[in-house]
Parts: C-alpha cells; structure tokens; sequence
C-alpha cells in the first residue's frame, strides 16, 4: 500500500502537468528507488546513522552473541554494523529473516553487562524475525530524505521543515504501530529465558538520553531500541514507541516472582 501510493502522487502530478509519459516516467522512478530500499536498505541506515561494517576479527564476543541469538529465533546471521560513538542504542533494519542488518554503537557495548547487552540485541533480532525491519526501513529512509531534503540552508530551510516534517511524521506513524515494541519485547525476553536483561537495559539507556542528546536526524527515531531523541520538537513528531515504564512494567509482569527472589537474595 506505501508502494501504491508513493507511486501514484507522483505519476498523477506528473501526468496533469506534462502528460502521460511523464506521469510514466515518474512512477518508474519511484519504483525503482522504492527496489532500491528494499535491497540495500540496511546500507542506507548504515549511512543515516554513520556506521561501518563490523571487520570479521572485531568484537568477536559481540559477533559471536548476535550468531547465537539468530539461531533461537530460527533466522540467519544478519550482518553487523558498528556505530563508533559514546551514545548507546542499537538498531535493526532490512527485508526480514533474509538480507538484514543489526547496528550496535561502542557506546552500548561499554554501557550494559552482558545480561542486558543480550536482552537488547535479541530485541532487535524480534524485530528481524517479525518481519518489523520490512515496513520500517522504508519508513525511515523515505522520511528521513523528506526531512534531510528541507536542509538547503537559508530562510527556506525553516519553511521547507514546516511542510516536510509533518508529512515525513505522517508517513512513520501511518506504518509503525508502538504494539511491534511489546512483540518484539516479549520475543526478546522468550529468547534469553529471561524478561529481566532487556528490562534493565532499557532502565539503563532512558536514564542514558536524558543525561545525553543525542545529535541525529530525528527521523531514525523508530529504528532504535529505545527512542533516544527528547521527546519535544522536531524529535516528538516521530515518537512512534510506547512510554519506557510501560514497557518495563510489562516484561516484569512476565515474571511475576521476581521482587520475591530479590528480597531473598
């Protein structure tokens, strides 16, 4: 359906103004790229987020963590891309249980114990396995052009933004529901046999952006494990996850006896 209607605007613009050819000419064109995203998709948000391919030798335990985790969930190794910054998140994007990427910052590794680092890197296979990545790598990308593209620089700048960032929001919020977080979270937690890593690392990692600002194109919001961007601005009109603390409430509610063990430890 984003496909149908990413082409006909275009084709019926081109097709009042200039004729049928035209009309042709630019549903071509908006196919192509939408082919484009869907097989080097995870590329594109490699380069959105500025990561590199992770060398074969590097980060063996992170590598070696990821493989292990893919083979649970029944996919097949996804490649692994490295953001060489402090600010922790990871992210996933492709075309599903075949062709897809994970991205984990150095900031993460270094942040979470191994519990948690495994909670959340079994977060972003769920959303590889659930096919998420599918819908929202082109999401992403297309409203992150839209939103790149009102940065021509000048008075026009602010003007362009105006018009394009809502209908960038539009285009997000229209194809990603907050209910793939709860999946992919209960996945995560079924996973590891455990709901409590990725419910600490997500304690860990609101307490890490509201210390942080994080510098980025507010557009990429949803493709992180947990939104990492203020929730005001620019920032807020792509806030398609749910609350942080009804996310952590609800996979300790997969373990109900949990406060029990703790009092006993």
């Amino acid at each position: 359906m984003f496909l149908l209607v990413a082409a006909a605007l275009p084709g019926l613009l081109g097709w009042w103004a200039a004729g049928l050819r035209v009309g042709l000419i630019a549903v071509f064109a908006v196919v192509l790229a939408a082919a484009s995203i869907y097989w080097y998709g995870e590329r594109i948000v490699a380069g959105l987020v500025r990561a590199e391919e992770l060398p074969r030798g590097e980060l063996p335990v992170v590598r070696s963590t990821i493989e292990r985790l893919a083979a649970r969930g029944g996919i097949a190794p996804p490649k692994i891309y490295i953001v060489r910054d402090g600010f922790p998140r990871a992210w996933a994007a492709g075309r599903g249980p075949v062709g897809s990427a994970v991205g984990i910052s150095q900031g993460l590794i270094q942040a979470l114990p191994p519990a948690e680092l495994d909670g959340v890197l079994a977060h972003e296979i769920a959303h590889i396995r659930t096919r998420d990545v599918a819908v929202a790598t082109p999401a992403v990308v297309v409203a992150a052009a839209l939103v790149e593209l009102s940065r021509v620089g000048g008075f026009v700048s602010r003007a362009l933004l105006f018009v394009l960032g809502p209908i960038a929001s539009a285009i997000v919020n229209a194809l990603l529901s907050p209910r793939r977080e709860f999946t992919a979270d209960a996945l995560a937690a079924y996973t590891c046999e455990s709901p409590h890593g990725l419910a600490d690392a997500l304690l860990r990692l609101e307490q890490a952006s509201e210390l942080v600002e994080l510098r980025a194109n507010p557009a990429t919001a949803p493709l992180y494990t947990l939104d990492p961007f203020p929730d005001r601005g620019l920032p807020a009109l792509f806030a398609t996850q749910p609350p942080p603390g009804e996310r952590i409430a609800r996979l300790r509610a997969l373990d109900p006896q949990w406060r029990e063990r703790v009092r006993a430890a």
